[in-house]
């Protein structure tokens, strides 16, 4: 029996859950509303202030070692990692030098003995810095990484002193979380941490690696996951760009799934949009359930909803910029985060990607939890390009607001869950889980509907036989 699955949403989630569906028996469409795979981590094409063409990011994102699924998923689909990612030990630096850098001699230990030296051989630090980080670290691993549901991080980190904050807490924290520490859960910044520091790396990585991509979001998993689909199921998949999917109907049996140009009977569907247009579809869906049989889920669907509008949403500004010939000291830098000053980090992406002529001379500032205006903070960023890099010449190239980057990781947040209704499932990072709205996260959700469309399917002659002893 053929199975017909109905993806919605190709970004991560979605491409991760076609991919874990897909074999022997299976239908896979895949659905989605813009011109290009990826969702909030797709490709931009810009150009530069002298003309040339540049493939960008609609933002900059990393990976860590620990980061199983989404790695797992990328070499499945046939992409190279080592040539995809640059793999560099945990190090927070900064441009005049200070901060923590795991030295290149104890980059492959396993992670906590990098990270301890990191700490012994931090630059700017003193002993009383040293001293307190390793005492807060080991009582995180006394209470085994776990803490009150209502604890902030800030909250955890009573004991440390201002620079560790500063250099180290602060900017993990607001990447991760992207939430200040006084903010952002403290149970999801430990479980980050734990599998960081205590969890398993990937391949010759170790968990605590950051994994920067050295191509753009978009090559490197989604649009490669398609092609994969395609030579792995030839006609049995198909990849539907720039349709919208607006109506979603139960019937008897399967699924209606409704648009501008679309209005087509599917047996099952992974919903992987984010949040807020499956609000506004699957709210539709419940208010239409009318029949006895239909109350049940349809009530579970609304208590979804009301779970998901929720939620809160936190922005990222990604500021291009680009100056001829412009080199750091190294591929990714922190940055002061002070009044002024909004970026945390900056990405020279020529070294990410040198033989990319175009790539040259490009750097990418990431200011997380961004408030205010584009062309302020803009202003604003290479203001800090000057004073803390030395880049005066720096010319402006794209800045990108995704203003509902991330759900807002608070103490004790509520999230919803990915079962809606008999034969649809949600896929996205923004659902019940461990991390906070990562890449690693939104795989993880799309891997598990997809594993369990796989299964049903599987399963399915046992359970029409049971129904059904004479077949």
């Amino acid at each position: 029996m053929t199975l017909k699955l109905a993806v919605v949403g190709g970004g991560w989630a979605g491409m991760a859950a076609a991919v874990t569906a897909a074999g022997p028996g299976i239908e896979i469409t895949v659905f989605e509303a813009a011109r290009e795979l990826g969702g909030r981590a797709r490709a931009l094409q810009a150009s530069r202030p002298d003309g040339v063409s540049v493939r960008l990011d609609n933002g900059q994102h990393i990976l860590i070692g620990a980061y199983q699924q989404a790695l797992q998923c990328m070499q499945q689909v046939g992409v190279p990692l080592s040539a995809s990612v640059l793999g560099l030990p945990l190090g927070l630096p900064f441009a005049d030098g200070t901060g923590l850098q795991t030295p290149d001699w104890a980059a492959h230990w396993p992670s906590r003995l990098a990270l301890l030296s990191g700490i012994v051989t931090a630059r700017g630090w003193s002993w009383t810095d040293r001293l307190a980080l390793l005492r807060v670290a080991a009582r995180w691993q006394r209470q085994r990484f776990v803490c009150s549901a209502t604890d902030t991080v800030a909250g955890l980190c009573t004991g440390l002193t201002s620079r560790v904050m500063t250099d180290l807490i602060e900017p993990l924290c607001v990447s991760a979380l992207n939430l200040p520490t006084r903010q952002a859960s403290g149970q999801v910044f430990l479980r980050v941490m734990h599998d960081a520091l205590l969890g398993k790396g990937f391949g010759d990585w170790p968990a605590s690696s950051l994994l920067l991509p050295r191509t753009d979001l978009g090559s490197l998993f989604p649009e490669s996951a398609a092609r994969w689909l395609a030579d792995a199921l030839g006609p049995r998949f198909r990849l539907c760009l720039g349709t919208r999917v607006t109506g979603l109907h139960r019937l008897e049996a399967g699924w209606r799934v409704c648009g501008a140009a679309i209005d087509e009977h599917f047996d099952q569907v992974i919903w992987a949009t984010a949040a807020s247009p499956a609000i506004q579809v699957m709210r539709q869906t419940a208010d239409e359930a009318a029949t006895p049989a239909s109350l049940t889920w349809a009530q579970g669907l609304k208590d979804w909803v009301e779970t998901c509008s929720r939620l809160s949403f936190t922005a990222i500004t990604t500021v291009y910029a680009w100056s001829p010939g412009l080199r750091l000291r190294r591929p990714m830098l922190a940055l002061r985060d002070t009044p002024g000053a909004p970026a945390q980090f900056v990405f020279d992406r020529g070294q990410l990607s040198p033989q990319d002529p175009s790539m040259q001379g490009v750097l990418a500032f990431v200011v997380s939890a961004s408030q205010g205006d584009r062309d302020a903070l803009q202003q604003a960023v290479l203001r800090q390009a000057r004073e803390q890099l030395g880049a005066g010449g720096l010319q402006p190239v794209l800045s990108v607001v995704e203003k509902r980057a991330t759900f807002a990781c608070l103490p004790g947040l509520e999230r919803p869950g990915s079962q809606l209704a008999p034969g649809l499932q949600a896929a996205g990072d923004y659902l019940d889980g461990p991390y906070p709205a990562t890449l690693e996260a939104a795989v993880r959700s799309g891997v598990a509907a997809g594993a369990q469309v796989r299964a049903w399917h599987d399963h399915l002659p046992a359970k029409l036989a049971k129904a059904n002893p004479s077949v």
